[in-house]
């Protein structure tokens, strides 16, 4: 079942984020999704000391992660599988501190 990005990132993750506070800062990073494609876009995750927050845009971060919408999808589908298949085959780009990407699954597993 597809995912619905822009509902993913501007509803359902900041509320997870706001329910589970405490245990997304013990996470202790901040990342920029940049998702592209027509049902992608931008966000600012901060599951820092200062977060936890999800905001829309560009900002500072710790970890970047770069990826198409379709590829995103296959990476929701089975995070563990996928997601070392796409950030070898260069599907999957990730700039900065790349064990934090690590924890990304860690974000997205909060509800």
């Amino acid at each position: 079942m597809a995912v619905d990005i822009k509902k993913l990132f501007n509803e359902e993750l900041p509320a997870a984020l706001t329910k589970n506070e405490a245990e997304a800062k013990t996470i202790g990073a901040k990342y920029q999704m940049n998702i592209t494609g027509p049902t992608g876009g931008e966000w600012n995750v901060d599951v820092s000391d200062s977060g936890p927050s999800c905001k829309p845009g560009t900002g500072p971060a710790d970890c970047t992660i770069t990826i198409t919408d379709e590829d995103f999808q296959k990476l929701v589908e089975n995070p563990q599988a996928n997601g070392m298949q796409l950030f070898f085959s260069g599907k999957l780009k990730v700039t900065g501190n790349q064990m934090l990407a690590m924890k990304l699954q860690k974000v997205f597993g909060l509800r």
